[in-house]
């Protein structure tokens, strides 16, 4: 999902240049990198144990950067006011994987979006375990405060995409 998520926004879709951007639960930052390569103004977040990948990737890949890209830890229904102001866009890639965590993800979101921040979520469809009813949980749970639309396959890039990875756009309600 972190590669289809990096190659759209390649695609240019998205207009990244000098926009703020943060990515939740990075992993490796491979998409938060790829936005600071396209000239956004990155944040990576994760949890702590994974500050150090971050910045061994982020070191590793600042020579591409056109914009900027910073590691900090953020553990999910936490407090977010160090990345407030809302940033333009959010970028999440394979995040919705543990039921323990879709109320503290949504509650960031929350509190983390402002009424023009993009969400872009990009995640894989499961079809085995406790995963279909995970996924369907946490749609369900977001379309109480948010509007969802899915991004058809033939916008995605066109070597890296699959039937079973899904980019979904993401925006608050209008009050």
């Amino acid at each position: 999902a972190a590669l289809v998520l990096a190659k759209f926004l390649e695609t240019g879709a998205c207009p990244l240049a000098r926009r703020h951007v943060l990515e939740l639960g990075a992993g490796t930052g491979a998409v938060g990198i790829m936005a600071a390569t396209l000239g956004a103004n990155v944040t990576v977040t994760d949890l702590e144990e994974l500050q150090e990948l971050l910045l061994v990737n982020i070191e590793n890949n600042k020579h591409l950067v056109t914009g900027s890209v910073r590691a900090k830890v953020l553990k999910w229904g936490e407090d977010v006011t160090e990345f407030q102001p809302p940033p333009d866009y959010i970028l999440m890639a394979d995040c919705i994987y543990y039921e323990e965590s879709l109320e503290p993800l949504l509650k960031t979101l929350k509190d983390l979006t402002g009424p023009d921040t993009c969400v872009l979520c990009c995640y894989e469809q499961r079809t085995m375990g406790k995963n279909p009813e995970i996924e369907r949980k946490y749609f369900e749970l977001l379309q109480m405060d948010f509007e969802l639309e899915k991004i058809p396959l033939d916008k995605h890039d066109e070597e890296y995409r699959s039937e079973d990875i899904h980019i979904v756009n993401i925006h608050r309600k209008r009050t």
